[in-house]
């Protein structure tokens, strides 16, 4: 999947695992199950191309308003 064999910010030990990305565009956050490489040592997250254009089509998404086929997991508060 990845061009490293080490971790590119620390050369530790690199595995693939699925995970949740967490994304916000505008107003609004959004969290995405992927595929990632991760560092063992670090936890330096490495994303295939197509995952990050996910990623960007996602927060677009959420910029514009554009959730409708999103689904509604909670509600978010800001406590002072």
């Amino acid at each position: 999947m990845m061009p490293f064999d080490k971790c590119p910010v620390c050369g530790g030990e690199i595995v693939r695992k699925e995970i949740d990305k967490l994304l916000r565009g505008g107003n609004n956050t959004a969290v995405v199950h992927v595929e990632a490489e991760v560092c063992l040592h670090c936890g330096e997250r490495l994303y295939a191309p197509e995952v990050i254009k996910r990623f960007e089509r996602i927060r677009y998404k959420l910029a514009h308003q554009q959730t409708n086929d999103f689904k509604i997991v909670g509600q978010a508060f800001l406590a002072s």
